[in-house]
C-alpha cells in the first residue's frame, strides 16, 4: 500500500480517480482504495495554546508521515483509506483541536459514507483522538506519547478500546499521566491498555523500529472484526492487566 506524499496543493490521488479537499478542509487524504471499507487516521501534536495556523511542513506533522507508512504495511492492500486531520490552528486552544476530529470524521462519512475509523494521535493528537473516541464511527485509538492533564475526562470511553504507547524518558509529557489516564478509562468500563516503551523519548525517535512495529501490530488489530486473542492489544487490555507492559 502506497502513502502518497504532499504535493504543492495537498491533492489526494485515488486508485479510482482524483479527489481534492479544499484549504479549510479537515480531512486529507492520502490513500483510498476502490472502495474503503474502514479508515486509518493520524493526528499530529501540537501546542497548548497557539492560534498560528497550522501547516503540513511543521515537525510535528511531519512526525507522523513515517507512522502512517508504517502502520500501512500491516493493512490489507485493498479497502482501508488513510489520511490525517489538518487542524485549523497549532495549539489544543481549549479543545479546538478536537473539534477538527469531529469536523474530519464528519467529512469522512460525506464523501466515503459510514467507516469504521481508527486514529493514531502523537501527543496534543493522542489527547484530540481521546476525545473523539466516544464518536459512533471510532473503532478504537491509539494514543502515542498523548498529553494527557490530571483532569482530561474518560467518563466518554465506556465500551471503546484504546491503547497507549509512552516512552519512559519522554520529558514533555507524562507518562505516569497516561498510566493513570488509562487506569481511569478502565473504571470507566474501556477496553484500555498502555504499553511502556523503555528508553523512549517523545519525538519517537530513539527505539523508532519499536514504535512503529508496535504501532503498526496495534492499529491491524483495532480495525480487525476478530482481535489476535494473543497479541498486544489482548495482552494490554485483559481484565486484569497490569497497569501497564512494559517493551
Amino acid at each position: 500500500m502506497r502513502v502518497h506524499s504532499d504535493g504543492p496543493d495537498e491533492t489526494a490521488h485515488h486508485q479510482g480517480g482524483e479527489g481534492t479537499q479544499g484549504p479549510e478542509d479537515a480531512l486529507v487524504v492520502r490513500y483510498t482504495p476502490e472502495s474503503p471499507q474502514a479508515a486509518v487516521l493520524t493526528l499530529h501534536g501540537g501546542r497548548a495554546q497557539d492560534v498560528s495556523v497550522s501547516r503540513p511542513w511543521h515537525l510535528a506533522a511531519l512526525r507522523m508521515r513515517p507512522v502512517l507508512r508504517a502502520v500501512a504495511t500491516g493493512l490489507p492492500p485493498d479497502g482501508i483509506l488513510l489520511g490525517e486531520v489538518r487542524y485549523r490552528q497549532r495549539g489544543w486552544n481549549d479543545g479546538a483541536a478536537a473539534d477538527d476530529v469531529l469536523r474530519a470524521l464528519t467529512e469522512l462519512r460525506d464523501r466515503f459514507g459510514p467507516l469504521p475509523v481508527v486514529l493514531v494521535g502523537h501527543s496534543m493528537g493522542g489527547r484530540a483522538a481521546l476525545h473523539a473516541a466516544a464518536h459512533p464511527a471510532v473503532r478504537g485509538v491509539l494514543a502515542l506519547a498523548p498529553w494527557l492533564p490530571a483532569t482530561e475526562p474518560a467518563v466518554h470511553l465506556r465500551g471503546q478500546r484504546l491503547v497507549v504507547l509512552h516512552g519512559d524518558a519522554d520529558r514533555i509529557t507524562g507518562a505516569d499521566d497516561s498510566v493513570n489516564f488509562v487506569l481511569r478509562a478502565r473504571t470507566a468500563g474501556a477496553h484500555a491498555g498502555m504499553v511502556m516503551i523503555t528508553g523512549a523519548e517523545h519525538a519517537m525517535l530513539r527505539r523508532l523500529p519499536t514504535w512503529h512495529r508496535l504501532a503498526t501490530e496495534i492499529v491491524a488489530d483495532l480495525l480487525s472484526d476478530h482481535p489476535a486473542k494473543d497479541g498486544t492489544v489482548a495482552e494490554a487490555t485483559a481484565p486484569g492487566a497490569p497497569a501497564f507492559l512494559r517493551r
